[in-house]
C-alpha cells in the first residue's frame, strides 16, 4: 500500500490544516489508562475491555464512552451518548465480547472483536420508538480532519473557517446515512493515527455536523422503529494510520469481507458490452449528435471510446444510429427511470406515463395515505414493492426495458434506482419498508444485467448498489446544497430550450464562490469513493454538470478525473462538434490508454506531495498506473501548476496533460 499521511500545508493556515486526520486523545478513566493493551476481551466493573488492531478498546458502559490505548497513547473512539441511556445492567461476558443492558429502555448492547475492530451492535426491543445519540466523535482537541464520502469524498479540516461557517453549509446539518453519502462512514485522522466509522445499518441512522468552539464534530443519530425495521444499529469502529481515505479502506475491507464488493472485470465476463466502459469518455447526445451521421463525426475525430446516452424524448436514437455507434466501438443506451409516474393524458415525459392502473395504483402513500408527490411535484413516486407484486405475471418493467432497447441499445441508464432516496409505502395494497425498497431495486437493477445482458448504470449510486452496476453518474460530484440555487436561475443557468441543445446543459455558467469552493477546490478533494470501489463500477460526474458546463473549473476537473481515473462526461448536439470535438478527443486520447490499464484495478494509494496539498498522487493496483497532478500555479519537481503526469509500469517516461492548452 502507499497510503501517506498528508503533511501540514505551507500555502495558509486554513488550507494546510485541509486533510489532517482526526483521531482524539482525551482522558479516559485512570483504571483504564493504566492498564496494558488487552490480548483477550475483560471485564472490570462497568469497564470493558476488547482488543482490536492497533491497540484496546474500552468501553464505559454507564456512558458508551470508547477510548483506546495504542503504542502512540489514548485515543478516544467517542465521546460519551449524548442524552441518557438508563442505568446499565451487569456485563454478561460472550466469546469474543460482553453483552449489557439499560435499565427498562429495551436496549441491548453488544461489543466485541471482529477482524480487527471494535463491532458494537445495539438492539431496541422496547414497543416505543426512541433515538440513540452515539457515537460521538471529533470532540478531542488532537482532532485534525473529518472525513465525509460526500460525492467521491472530502477530507476537512476540523479548525477550518470555510468549513465551519454557514457557507459551507456543513455546520448545523444532519446528513441521511442512506441517501446523502456515497459510503456509509465516515472519519477522522489525528497526527499519526486516525479513527474509522462504519455503519452497514445505514437506514434510519442520521450524521448531524455541528461546529463548536471553531472544530468540527460529528453525532451519528440512530432511530429505533419497528414499523420501519430499523430495531438494530451497529457501528464498527477501527484504528487506521491517519490517510484520509483509510476509511474507505476499511469499508472496502469490510464488503470483501462480507461478499459485497463488486468486481468490474467479472461484470465484464458476465456483460461483454461492459468492456467498452475501459478508456470510454460519457456523453449525453441531443439533436442530430443522435443520428447516424452525428455518431461518425464524433468517430471522425479519433474517438475511439465512447459511452453514449439520449433522454428519453420523442426523439431517440433509432436502429441506425446504434448500430453506427456500436460498429464505432461506443456503448449506447436510453436514459429511463421507474420512479415517476403521471396521468397518462398529462405525462410530461415517456418515461412517466405507464399502462393499465399503474397511476395512481402504484404510487407511493404516506402515512395519510396521500401519493408522495414526484420530483419537483411531478405525478408521484413509484413504490418498488407495487412492481416487484405485479412482475411475475405482468412484467411491466421487463416490458419497459425492451421497448427502450429495441433498437439495439446495449446499455440503459436507470435514473434513481441507486441514489439512495428509499421510501416508505403506507399503501395498504403494496406496504413496504425502506429496506425493503431497497432490496428491490437491487433486484430489478440486477435482473437488468443478468437478465438483458446490459451495461446498466444509475444515478449518484451509493456503495450498496455497487454489485450490480457498471456505471453511475452522480457520485463523482460533492454537491453542495446551493447547486440547486443555481440551477434553479433560468437566467444564467439556463433552461429546456432549444430544444436540439438545451440551455441548462450546455450553456456555460458560474457557480457561486462558496458553491465552487465546496465542490471543486482540490485542497479538500480526496478519493474515498474510489478507493473503495473503483475496479467495482465506472464513476463519474452529475450528467447535467457536463465539462464545458464551467468553464472556470475544466482544469481542476480534468485535473480529478485523471488522478482518480475517472472518466470526464460531456453533452453533444448536432452543431456543438465542430467547437468542442477538437478538446474532447485530445482529453479521451491522453485518457483512454490510462483507464484501459487501470480501470479493472483498485486504488491502493493515495497522497499528498506538498504541505499545501496542490500537489497530489494516486496509484492503482501493484503499480500498474501512477498519477501524479499539480493543481498549483507553480511548478513541482518539474510538474508545472496545472499539469499532470501519469505512468504506465513499464514505460520509461511519464504521459503529460495539460489541460488548459488543451481548452486553447
Amino acid at each position: 500500500m502507499h497510503f501517506n499521511n498528508p503533511s501540514r500545508t505551507a500555502r495558509a493556515a486554513a488550507v494546510a490544516l485541509a486533510v489532517t486526520i482526526p483521531c482524539v486523545t482525551l482522558a479516559t478513566p485512570v483504571d483504564a489508562a493504566e492498564r496494558r493493551p488487552a490480548r483477550s476481551v475483560s471485564v472490570h466493573d462497568r469497564l470493558v475491555d476488547i482488543p482490536l488492531k492497533g491497540g484496546t478498546a474500552t468501553v464505559d458502559t454507564a456512558t458508551l464512552a470508547v477510548s483506546a490505548r495504542t503504542a502512540r497513547g489514548t485515543v478516544e473512539l467517542s465521546a460519551p451518548a449524548t442524552g441518557a441511556l438508563g442505568t446499565p445492567s451487569a456485563v454478561t461476558p460472550t466469546a469474543d465480547g460482553a453483552r449489557w443492558t439499560y435499565g427498562d429502555t429495551g436496549l441491548t448492547v453488544t461489543a466485541r472483536a471482529e477482524r480487527g475492530r471494535l463491532l458494537v451492535s445495539v438492539r431496541s426491543t422496547g414497543t416505543a420508538d426512541r433515538t440513540l445519540k452515539w457515537p460521538v466523535t471529533g470532540t478531542g482537541s488532537t482532532a485534525t480532519a473529518l472525513q465525509l464520502p460526500r460525492g467521491e469524498g472530502l477530507s476537512l479540516p476540523v479548525a477550518d473557517p470555510f468549513w465551519n461557517g454557514p457557507e459551507a453549509g456543513l455546520a448545523g446539518s444532519a446528513i441521511a446515512m442512506d441517501s446523502q453519502l456515497t459510503l456509509p462512514l465516515w472519519g477522522y485522522t489525528a497526527g499519526g493515527t486516525g479513527v474509522s466509522y462504519l455503519v452497514p445499518t445505514d437506514i434510519g441512522t442520521t450524521l448531524k455536523v455541528t461546529s463548536e468552539q471553531g472544530r468540527l464534530r460529528t453525532t451519528a443519530v440512530h432511530a429505533f422503529s419497528r414499523a420501519e425495521d430499523t430495531t438494530e444499529y451497529t457501528v464498527a469502529l477501527s484504528l487506521t494510520d491517519g490517510s484520509p481515505v483509510a476509511p474507505a479502506l476499511d469499508y472496502r475491507a469490510w464488503l470483501k469481507e462480507h461478499g459485497q464488493l463488486g468486481s468490474l472485470r467479472r461484470k465484464m465476463a458476465a456483460v461483454p458490452a461492459d468492456k467498452k466502459l475501459l478508456g470510454a469518455f460519457h456523453a449525453y447526445l441531443w439533436g442530430g449528435a443522435r443520428t447516424a451521421e452525428g455518431v461518425r463525426k464524433l468517430r471522425a475525430l479519433g474517438v475511439d471510446r465512447m459511452w453514449l446516452g439520449y433522454d428519453a424524448d420523442d426523439h431517440p436514437m433509432d436502429a441506425a444510429a446504434v448500430d453506427a455507434a456500436k460498429k464505432a466501438g461506443y456503448l449506447v443506451g436510453p436514459y429511463d427511470s421507474f420512479a415517476n409516474g403521471q396521468d397518462p393524458k398529462s405525462s410530461d415525459a415517456p418515461t412517466s406515463t405507464w399502462p393499465d392502473d399503474i397511476y395512481p395504483g402504484f404510487c407511493v402513500r404516506r402515512a395519510d395515505k396521500s401519493p408522495e408527490p414526484g420530483f419537483h411535484d411531478r405525478g408521484c413516486y413509484m413504490s418498488s414493492q407495487a412492481f416487484e407484486k405485479a412482475e411475475p405475471t405482468r412484467h411491466y418493467l421487463a416490458d419497459r426495458t425492451r421497448k427502450m432497447t429495441a433498437n439495439g441499445a446495449d446499455s440503459y441508464f436507470l435514473d434513481v434506482d441507486a441514489a439512495g432516496e428509499l421510501f416508505r409505502d403506507h399503501s395498504d395494497a403494496h406496504p413496504m419498508t425502506k429496506a425493503q425498497d431497497r432490496a428491490n431495486r437491487l433486484a430489478r437493477m440486477k435482473r437488468i444485467t443478468d437478465g438483458d445482458r446490459l451495461a446498466l448504470g444509475s444515478e449518484s449510486a451509493g456503495a450498496w448498489a455497487n454489485e450490480v452496476l457498471s456505471y453511475n453518474h452522480g457520485s463523482g460530484t460533492p454537491v453542495h446544497d446551493g447547486l440547486w440555487g443555481a440551477q434553479w436561475d433560468k437566467k444564467t443557468w439556463g433552461g429546456y430550450t432549444p430544444a436540439k441543445a438545451p440551455d441548462i446543459f450546455f450553456k456555460p455558467a458560474e457557480l457561486p464562490a462558496n458553491v465552487a469552493k465546496a465542490m471543486y477546490d482540490p485542497t479538500y478533494r480526496v478519493p474515498l469513493y474510489e478507493t473503495a470501489l473503483h475496479d467495482s463500477l465506472v464513476n463519474v460526474e452529475r450528467w447535467e454538470l457536463a465539462y464545458d458546463k464551467l468553464p472556470r473549473h475544466k482544469t481542476d476537473r480534468a485535473l480529478l478525473a485523471m488522478l482518480y481515473n475517472t472518466p470526464l462526461n460531456f453533452v453533444i448536439s448536432g452543431d456543438s462538434l465542430e467547437k468542442q470535438g477538437p478538446e474532447l478527443a485530445a482529453l479521451q486520447k491522453y485518457f483512454a490508454p490510462l483507464h484501459q490499464a487501470a480501470g479493472t484495478e483498485a486504488m491502493t494509494g493515495f497522497r499528498t506531495l506538498t504541505g499545501d496539498r496542490t500537489v497530489q498522487r494516486t496509484v492503482f493496483g501493484d503499480g500498474k498506473l501512477t498519477v501524479t497532478a499539480n493543481f498549483g500555479t507553480t511548478a513541482h519537481e518539474g510538474l508545472p501548476g496545472g499539469c499532470v503526469d501519469a505512468k504506465l509500469k513499464g514505460e520509461k517516461d511519464a504521459r503529460r496533460l495539460c489541460p488548459a492548452d488543451v481548452n486553447r
